[in-house]
């Protein structure tokens, strides 16, 4: 059996929501046992989710993207994660990253640079998207990848969006295909 945690920020909810979304497509495989644990507003994570990080075999890391990087309260959870980078105790998991902004672009590449850099700090093996561009002339907003996201999941959220209405179907519909890849990548390294 495969352990997956999901690691998050939100400040507003749109990426708890993404988060959620990516925690149930990972949990509805089969052989697998998902956590989705969300970082408070102070920037921490409970010893028992440091522990369920820890017996992972992958974490799948997200975050908004505020002012082109990840929010404060997730940095200080990386920050916090530097015990186990000296002792290489995340090496060799596998490792993912989604973020949601307000924005088209919002700058969400930086983000994703990131946590793929946080990742490999850590010496983990990344896991990007696998999934085509929407982009030709017949393309919608709501198509399976249509912000052309390769690295790392991207989603967008109106400033004016509920929580209900944001991420759009298009980009939840994304997250769902990106969850079952990681799936895929962690089961065929057991093997």
């Amino acid at each position: 059996m495969s352990t997956i945690a999901v690691l998050f920020h939100s400040g507003y909810g749109h990426t708890e929501r993404l988060a959620q979304v990516l925690f149930e497509a990972i949990a509805a495989e089969p052989d697998v046992s998902a956590s989705c644990i969300a970082i408070n507003q102070d920037g921490e994570i409970s010893d028992a989710d440091w522990s369920l990080l820890d017996g992972a075999d992958a974490i799948v890391f997200g975050s908004p993207t505020y002012m082109g990087g990840v929010s404060w309260q997730f940095k200080r959870v990386a920050d916090a994660s530097s015990g186990r980078w000296m002792a290489q105790q995340w090496k060799d998991k596998l490792a993912a990253g989604f973020t949601n902004s307000a924005s088209i672009n919002g700058d969400k590449s930086a983000t994703l640079s990131y946590l793929h850099t946080f990742a490999m700090q850590h010496g983990m093996l990344w896991v990007g998207t696998g999934l085509p561009a929407a982009n030709t002339k017949a393309a919608q907003r709501n198509d399976v990848n249509y912000l052309g996201a390769f690295s790392g999941l991207m989603a967008q959220s109106p400033a004016d969006a509920s929580v209900e209405e944001g991420p759009l179907p298009g980009d939840l519909e994304t997250a769902r295909l990106f969850a079952r890849r990681i799936v895929a990548q962690c089961q065929r390294l057991a093997d």
